[in-house]
């Protein structure tokens, strides 16, 4: 199985630097799940719950916010690739947990 960083790597290699490093902070901040998908899923909430802690910081909010952005989309990105027939449930998943403190 492909790890999280390296697949990544292929996905993120044309985004904005800042983007691309921002991502990878949340990534990094997470535990690592069962998939590449769920690890990206839970670092998205990861970002969003940065941008509760202080939604009035100006240009790092921003970041945090497309991170949070691109996170999703890459979740589901990888579902899609990893097991497309879980693809619907995983998103309905996602968007049924809302972001709340770290277990």
């Amino acid at each position: 199985m492909e790890t999280t960083g390296s697949w990544l790597t292929r996905h993120t290699a044309r985004a904005p630097v800042a983007l691309r490093e921002r991502v990878l902070q949340h990534v990094q901040a997470v535990a690592p799940g069962d998939s590449v998908a769920e690890t990206l899923a839970e670092a998205s909430r990861e970002a969003l719950r940065q941008v509760e802690l202080d939604p009035a910081a100006g240009r790092p909010v921003a970041l945090d916010l497309l991170a949070a952005d691109a996170l999703i989309t890459l979740a589901l990105l990888a579902q899609a690739q990893e097991q497309p027939s879980g693809l619907l449930g995983f998103a309905t998943d996602l968007l049924q947990h809302p972001v709340g403190p770290r277990d």
